[in-house]
């Protein structure tokens, strides 16, 4: 070979694709971009900072993984075991997360924009901050999950549970909650302008200083939720002994 094509070579063979880095051991900015690591044990595994754009990582297990600001765009985590881990920062813009768990998991600051989340367990997860524009999570589980400050707008969330959870703050702006139960969940000062709420369980919830002009409403139980100060559909201010009817 040509002494200029061996250098050309030397230098372009680590941006090369092919499978070499998706045989290199879990570490802090390890490589995996388009790797199958289907099923994999991963349990405890230090990823920080790693590329995992679309890797096919369904159904591993990676219960207390260190996944802090990593790179799982568009990836493939479908069945997987997350409980426990940490993810704050990490990228999930557009990833296949149905039925994934992230019990107990932090994600403080995580984004799961346009992710497919059907099914998805995030029971008492920390997700102060996390946004979930345009996410689909029919049916997933967020009780007791802490919410504050969330980014949801236009999320779909039918059926969805986020009983007990914490939304102070949180942006719910033209989420489709149809049927969903938020039984005793904090909604202070929520933005719920526009939100789909027909059918959906708000008893005992606390939706103080909430704004819910325009939400579509139709069955939706509001039995024992404190509504002082929240601005009603209709724009009106209720009066702030309103219990479970806008005064």
């Amino acid at each position: 070979m040509p002494r200029h094509l061996l250098l050309l070579t030397l230098v372009l063979l680590p941006w090369m694709p092919g499978h070499a880095a998706c045989d290199d051991p879990p570490a802090p900015g390890v490589i995996w971009r388009e790797c199958d690591k289907s099923g994999a044990d991963l349990r405890g595994a230090d990823l920080r900072g790693a590329i995992l754009t679309r890797s096919n990582l369904h159904g591993a297990d990676l219960r207390q993984a260190r996944l802090d600001r990593a790179d799982l765009n568009f990836a493939d985590l479908g069945g997987t075991r997350l409980e426990q881990a940490h993810l704050p920062g990490a990228r999930l813009t557009g990833a296949k997360l149905q039925q994934a768990n992230f019990s107990g998991a932090l994600l403080r600051g995580t984004r799961f924009d346009r992710a497919e989340m059907n099914g998805a367990i995030l029971t008492a997860a920390q997700l102060a901050g996390a946004s979930f524009y345009q996410t689909v999570l029919n049916g997933a589980d967020f009780s007791r999950a802490d919410l504050a400050s969330a980014e949801l707008r236009q999320a779909v969330m039918q059926q969805a549970r986020l009983d007990g959870a914490n939304l102070y703050r949180a942006n719910l702006l033209q989420a489709d909650l149809e049927r969903a139960s938020l039984r005793g969940t904090r909604l202070e000062q929520a933005r719920l302008e526009k939100t789909n709420l027909q059918y959906t369980d708000l008893r005992d919830a606390d939706l103080t200083r909430a704004t819910l002009v325009d939400a579509r409403l139709f069955e939706t139980r509001f039995d024992g939720a404190k509504l002082g100060g929240a601005m009603w559909i209709d724009r009106k201010r209720c009066r702030f002994d309103s219990v479970g009817i806008c005064q």
